[in-house]
């Protein structure tokens, strides 16, 4: 086993599905955080969400690998919040909670009898993470949030894709990612908080409001920037970046590449690895400010020098000078790559019902307290017997909620 990682005797209620959540909870779980996934009686949605699949239909673990990408390192429990025995049962989990994480729709959860206020009674210290997609206020607070309609509606997909064609959400849900992982953030600083608060009024748990269209605007960086200062909407770029020329792909003799110069010494580099030193000192191009006026002249000088010689001729001469350069792969090869190989980015693991089910490592490297992989997603209530236990349930209550189906 794994040594504990810097968030270990950290214990999380995670009442929250599908992916913000999921994540959050997740990236503290890797940090050694012991995670009590509470499902609802039919699952986290996203066990559902395949092909591809991993599991037995016929035996009833069939699970989508969707769920499998965010729900490591958690034990789950099968939950009934819809009745009171299914609420008692997480009003006991929360006394002795240090985080609770959920996305239910603005009021959901105070509605099952989770105010704040009742939470600070339960739990003085308890740190209330609650993600929604428009945030409380405002009139699109009680809408739903989708990642999908979130990357439309903040501006995301406006500046993604080619210039003359349709907009585009990014290739994965990165709405609900970025909000994940500004939710584990604000946990992180809430807990750190808590022990440097010993004067707070009953306690010092705090609530954490994170939404999808925030955490969307916040990631929009120098393009919400761009906008503030001119006051107008940027424009697609394709792969070209805004503000840095030359920064994007380019078709060569049999391929496409991307290709990223991103400071001044790294232009007359450029320059002289692809033949072009000429180009470095023409005065149309000697800064980046230049470049981004003119990179309607500079831009078809390169495609065709480029389109003249095979990939992985310019990828060896940009490397050799040290001009950021790659050849496009795909995610199977992106995680085979010689690179992520050597960093261990895939992990090994092997369920016992579902069999394998490797798992990306976690991205950060903690050198006395490391974050690590060390169970595989659970099946739905998997763990549910031992985690009520652990709550002084005994056995004859434990068969007395399972046969009324709270859990």
């Amino acid at each position: 086993m794994p040594a504990a990682g810097p968030l270990a005797g950290i214990r999380v209620i995670d009442c929250s599905t599908v992916l913000a959540g999921p994540y959050a909870t997740m990236l503290l779980a890797d940090l050694g955080a012991d995670v009590v996934k509470v499902e609802p009686p039919d699952g986290d949605g996203t066990r559902g969400w395949g092909p591809p699949w991993v599991g037995d239909a016929t035996r009833g673990t069939r699970t989508a690998a969707y769920y499998l990408s965010v729900n490591r390192n958690k034990r789950s429990l099968r939950l009934d919040l819809s009745n009171d025995a299914g609420r008692d049962v997480l009003r006991t989990l929360l006394r002795d909670a240090d985080v609770v994480v959920e996305n239910f729709r603005v009021g959901g959860f105070e509605r099952l009898g989770f105010s704040d206020a009742a939470l600070a009674e339960l739990n003085p210290e308890l740190v209330h993470l609650a993600i929604s997609g428009f945030g409380t206020t405002g009139p699109d607070a009680a809408k739903p949030g989708y990642d999908f309609t979130i990357q439309a509606g903040g501006g995301l997909m406006s500046i993604t894709g080619e210039p003359d064609g349709r907009p585009l959400k990014v290739g994965v849900a990165i709405s609900d990612v970025v909000t994940g992982l500004f939710g584990a953030v604000a946990v992180l600083a809430a807990l750190i908080g808590r022990e440097r608060r010993p004067d707070a009024p009953r306690g010092a748990g705090q609530r954490i409001d994170v939404s999808l269209l925030e955490s969307t605007l916040a990631v929009l960086v120098n393009q919400a920037q761009n906008a503030l200062v001119t006051g107008a909407g940027p424009a697609r770029r394709g792969n070209a970046h805004p503000n840095i020329v030359p920064y994007e792909t380019f078709v060569t003799a049999d391929g496409t590449i991307a290709v990223g110069v991103g400071s001044e010494r790294q232009w007359p580099r450029f320059c002289a690895a692809i033949g072009l030193p000429d180009l470095a000192t023409e005065a149309r191009f000697v800064t980046n400010g230049d470049r981004v006026v003119n990179r309607g002249q500079l831009i078809p000088i390169i495609a065709e020098r480029l389109a003249s010689a095979a990939s992985a001729t310019w990828l060896e001469r940009l490397d050799e000078a040290g001009v950021p350069c790659a050849p496009i792969r795909d995610v199977r090869e992106a995680l085979d790559s010689p690179q992520s190989r050597a960093l261990g980015s895939v992990v090994q693991m092997t369920h016992p019902e579902l069999g394998r089910v490797d798992q990306v490592a976690p991205p950060f490297r903690l050198a006395a307290t490391p974050a690590a992989v060390r169970t595989p997603p659970p099946l739905i209530g998997e763990q549910t017997d031992e985690i009520l236990t652990e709550a002084g349930y005994d056995p004859a209550a434990i068969d007395e909620l399972r046969r009324g189906g709270v859990v």
